[in-house]
């Protein structure tokens, strides 16, 4: 039996701040002056987790009737992690199979980028009892499927051709 599903990388940038600053001269050792760590960020990427399970996973769920695959990547992005998000771009999909009550299935994930812009973590459904930002590197640590490490390597090449544009545009 086929089935599908949707789901999403929710990113934020958030910025970097260095410990190697030195505050009595007002630059770091690359020679970084305060305002120049406005525009220095980090990604971090949320995930939601069973804790009594030790998983962690990228948000995802099945279409409700009529709805297009965005819709179900949005939909679901939001509950599961409580925040409000936007839809940049498609980023890949993964394919695995499984057998439940004897019947096996064979199941597509379309993942995409996600922007966070509102909401709260606090604020995610039953589905999962952890939501919790991690920077990307330890994001890719913490997954529990390999084939969604691979979707995060994807999302980090896509949001960085996405940022690109934004700065080009002057929009970030």
């Amino acid at each position: 039996m086929r089935a599908y599903s949707a789901g999403g990388v929710v990113f934020r940038l958030t910025p970097m701040r260095s410990p190697e600053k030195n505050f009595a001269i007002g630059q770091d050792d690359r020679g970084l002056t305060g305002s120049d760590f406005d525009e220095i960020e980090t990604t971090e990427v949320v995930l939601v987790g069973r804790s009594h399970a030790g998983i962690w996973a990228l948000p995802k769920g099945t279409p409700q009737s009529g709805e297009t695959i965005e819709q179900v990547a949005v939909r679901e992005a939001q509950e599961e992690t409580g925040l409000e998000v936007r839809l940049i771009a498609y980023v890949g999909s993964i394919s695995y199979s499984f057998v439940r009550d004897q019947i096996r299935y064979h199941k597509q994930v379309r993942h995409f980028l996600l922007e966070a812009i509102g909401g709260d973590p606090a604020l995610h459904d039953h589905e999962y009892d952890l939501v919790e930002w991690f920077p990307l590197h330890e994001a890719c640590r913490r997954l529990t499927y390999q084939n969604e490490v691979h979707i995060l390597y994807q999302a980090e090449e896509v949001l960085q051709r996405w940022l690109q544009h934004q700065r080009k545009e002057g929009q970030k």
